[in-house]
């Protein structure tokens, strides 16, 4: 059975491969960029199947996020599946980042790894539940990250942020689950895309890839493989879960 999803930040990388996956599989996808329409269009574009549709929105902006959602729901005549997917990183040390910078990019992270799913999980929890079909088999899924739980001393906003986007995750869970919602995420290790390309090309590289057995990062397809399958074929007693994926480059 297919089923109309919003995935944020699909113009590129992981958000991208998801939005593929999803489309493979006959579900309908809104294709949202932050703000370059083009790169979302040419996503779109190359999606299987028809109905697909693009939407751009700053997602720190609470305003931004209900009209995406409401653009979503009009172009694809519904949602079922919301897919929390942008974010960003940005290195700042504690001390090597001055405390301008330092407060600057921890408000620009968290506004947009942990605010914005949190605005957008609102709109949609709100959708479902006021749907003719009804709120059960909506589903909120999440890209969180290893950085939530191994630290990242590099970039500390961005382990922070999606530390609360894993307890957003689990709460949501526990809120939903009366109404047949489920809530889940994924955490990610090092993904090879372009939000990684400064890391994995510079002479960190081999050290970031020998952090996993398998000596490399994943694929951001190995990524949507995974949400996929939470979006729209893992039973519902997944809910509250944040899966590990990491290549077994951190175990806990």
């Amino acid at each position: 059975m297919s089923s109309n999803i919003l995935v944020t930040g699909s113009s590129r990388g992981i958000g991208a491969a998801v939005a593929h996956a999803l489309a493979d599989r006959g579900d309908r996808v809104a294709v949202h960029a932050g703000r370059d329409a083009a790169a979302a269009d040419q996503v779109r574009r190359e999606l299987p199947g028809d109905g697909h549709v693009v939407i751009v929105g700053d997602l720190t902006d609470g305003q931004a996020c209900r009209r995406v959602v409401a653009e979503a729901i009009q172009g694809l005549g519904g949602l079922d599946v919301l897919i929390n997917n942008a974010g960003i990183f940005v290195e700042h040390s504690v001390l090597d980042t001055d405390f301008e910078q330092w407060s600057r990019l921890w408000r620009q992270t968290v506004e947009l790894n942990l605010f914005g799913p949190a605005n957008l999980s609102w709109l949609m929890a709100e959708h479902l539940m006021s749907r003719p079909a009804g709120p059960r088999g909506g589903r909120l899924i999440s890209v969180g990250s290893r950085g939530a739980y191994r630290g990242e001393p590099s970039a500390p906003a961005y382990g922070a942020s999606k530390a609360g986007l894993h307890a957003l995750t689990q709460s949501l869970a526990v809120a939903l689950a009366p109404h047949g919602i489920v809530a889940a995420a994924v955490a990610p290790g090092f993904t090879d895309t372009e939000m990684a390309t400064p890391v994995l090309e510079g002479p960190r590289g081999p050290h970031v890839r020998g952090q996993s057995p398998f000596d490399r990062v994943a694929s951001p397809s190995e990524v949507a493989a995974t949400v996929t399958w939470l979006a729209t074929e893992a039973p519902e007693w997944i809910s509250g879960s944040v899966i590990d994926l990491n290549g077994a480059s951190y175990l806990r």
